[in-house]
This record gives structure tokens, C-alpha cells and sequence, in this order.
């Protein structure tokens, strides 16, 4: 449909430390580096490249407008969440500040523009723990950020001013997590790249996360990404090196069963390793990106959460390596 400068620079190949390998797939290893705002109007990427953060119009047609790019306060902005009229980002940091971490907010005009909030920025639970996503709950109060280095949850309060308190620090289940996906119940999915499992939290009124699902396997490699279905009785895990996306089953009270997997690309065609993924507002549809092909896989979701094939979108636009986030209108 088109292609639309941010007037930043991303990180090409070139990843944005080096915890994993620089294979050019996976830049910035988060998730949440493009997103949309819950009522549709605006889209936010990060400029890791740049150290800065893009704000565009989306348009009726699909099209976008750019409103504004800010400096994220940070170096090397891997993820924005959105609630309200607040904008959250990570910055993993650099050598050449020991990799100091930090979240820092912004307020959305109505215009899209951004607004650098004075005394947001916060560490993490270490100055160097990288970030792999920042993300709401759903009600805006809190704030939890994976650190995929710590093996940590930190929760941070957001208080009337759109600044933070906190952190309040909590082991991860598995080790190495890297995306998050809040439940509109509040509970939360964690996804851990080491054993390749989900796990899922209840969260108290104090930021305290409790285990309801611990690090269930999906028998894959490096599941980083996690979205679930519309009405959250399916959840969809991106298995990196496998080349795989996994189906595991919600229960109302948040337990987890894993129930199979599929290959992102149809067997016989060039191997797709998928990162990013969103489901369509329909809830019909499930879109992951080959971050080794710059393609987009598409899928249909069952009644039973299963998922068929139908296409592997591609297009002159899109780098084959150093592509990375994807946001569904």
C-alpha cells in the first residue's frame, strides 16, 4: 500500500546489544517497537538507530501521516505502550553509557504529537538490565517491563502526573523473557525464549505477580512473541529458530495447555523465521513477520484456535534482514 519514512534510523542488521547473536533477523529483540494507540488514531516506531520515536496520523484509508519524532530520552529505543494520552518506551541502553537502561513517558497530544514528561525516566531493576518490552495493564495503572537479561518483571505505578514509582521486582518463572500480552482480565503472558514456554501471572493491587501457569513448553525453539485471539481463548507464540508459531489454550482462570504448532511458511518453500505477529480486528486472521525474509505470513484462525495457511506477502519494500515490528489496523 506504501511505505512512509520515520525520519529516524533503525538499526539495520545490527543488533542493539549483544546478548543475542547478530544474525540480522531479530535487531532489536522485544516486543511492541511499532504499535498502534487502543483507539486506532495514532502509530508509534522506535528509531533505535537514532535514539528517537515516531508519531504517526493513522488515516481512514490506512495511510499515514507523520506528526512528530522526539528524542526518547534514551539510547537505543526498543518498545512504546500506549494508554490513554501517555506514551511509554525502553532504551536498552549503550556501551557507551554501560548500556544504562531506563523507561521513559511522553504525553500524546490530540495533534499526535509527543511531549517529553519532566521525571519520568526510571531505571529498571538494574542500571543495565536490557528492556524487551514496556507495556500497560489494562486499566493503565501499572506499568511492567520484561528484562531479558535479569530473568525479571518489573512493575512500576503510574501516578496522576504520567511520572512512575517503582520498581517493583519479580523473578520471572523461566528464564530469558522477552514478550508480554495482558488479558483483559489483568492476566498476563510471559514468554520465555530459553525453554521455549508461556507462562501466566495474576497481578495484586501492589504489583506482586503470582504464578498461575508456570513455563509450559510448546517442544520448540526460542518462543519470543506472544498474541492471543480476540476473545483470549487462544494465545500464538512466535518460535523463532524453529521456524514455528504455537497454539496453547486459556483457560478462564489463565492456565495454559499447549495444543500444536504450525510452520510459518508451507513446507517446501523457503524456511520463514517469524517474530512479530498481531491479529486482525475481525479476529479472523493471524500475521506474523519472517524476520530472515521481510515477508508476512497469514493466516486463518479456526474455531478451535488451529491455524491454516493462505499467503506469504511479499514486497520490494521491505529489507530481507533488519525488518522488525508489526501492528495490525
Amino acid at each position: 500500500m506504501g511505505s512512509y519514512p520515520t525520519y529516524g534510523n533503525g538499526t539495520g542488521t545490527r543488533k542493539v546489544s549483544s546478548v543475542t547473536a547478530n544474525d540480522g533477523i531479530d535487531p532489536l529483540v522485544s516486543q511492541g517497537s511499532l504499535s498502534i494507540s487502543r483507539d486506532g488514531r495514532f502509530l508509534f516506531a522506535v528509531n533505535a538507530g537514532s535514539n528517537s520515536i515516531s508519531s504517526f496520523i493513522i488515516t481512514d484509508s490506512g495511510g499515514l501521516v507523520l506528526a512528530d519524532v522526539k528524542p526518547s530520552e534514551g539510547a537505543q529505543p526498543n518498545s512504546v505502550s500506549e494508554f490513554g494520552n501517555l506514551l511509554y518506551v525502553s532504551n536498552v541502553g549503550n556501551a557507551g553509557n554501560n548500556f544504562a537502561s531506563n523507561i521513559t513517558g511522553f504525553h500524546i497530544e490530540n495533534n499526535g504529537r509527543l511531549t517529553y514528561i519532566p521525571g519520568s525516566s526510571h531505571s529498571l531493576s538494574t542500571i543495565n538490565a536490557q528492556p524487551a518490552q514496556v507495556l500497560f495493564t489494562p486499566d493503565g495503572s501499572k506499568i511492567v517491563v520484561s528484562e531479558f537479561t535479569t530473568d525479571r518483571l518489573s512493575v512500576f505505578r503510574v501516578n496522576k502526573n504520567g511520572t512512575v514509582t517503582g520498581p517493583i521486582i519479580n523473578d520471572s518463572n523461566g528464564t530469558r523473557p522477552l514478550g508480554s500480552y495482558f488479558l483483559s482480565s489483568g492476566i498476563l503472558l510471559v514468554t520465555e525464549v530459553a525453554s521455549s514456554a508461556l507462562s501466566s501471572y495474576s497481578m495484586s493491587d501492589n504489583g506482586i505477580l503470582d504464578v498461575i501457569s508456570g513455563s509450559v513448553p510448546n517442544g520448540q525453539k526460542t518462543a519470543c512473541w506472544v498474541t492471543t485471539t480476540r476473545n483470549e481463548r487462544f494465545a500464538y507464540t512466535s518460535n523463532t529458530l524453529s521456524g514455528t508459531i504455537s497454539t496453547f489454550r486459556i483457560e478462564d482462570n489463565g492456565k495454559l495447555t499447549v495444543l500444536g504448532h504450525i510452520t510459518s511458511t508451507p513446507v517446501g518453500t523457503p524456511t520463514g523465521i517469524p517474530i512479530d505477529s498481531g491479529v486482525s480486528k475481525d479476529g479472523r486472521n493471524l500475521y506474523t513477520l519472517n524476520g530472515n525474509q521481510g515477508t508476512v505470513s497469514v493466516f486463518k484462525i479456526k474455531d478451535d484456535g488451529s491455524l491454516v495457511s493462505l499467503q506469504v506477502a511479499t514486497s520490494t519494500h521491505y529489507p530481507y534482514f533488519g525488518s522488525q515490528g508489526l501492528a495490525v489496523l
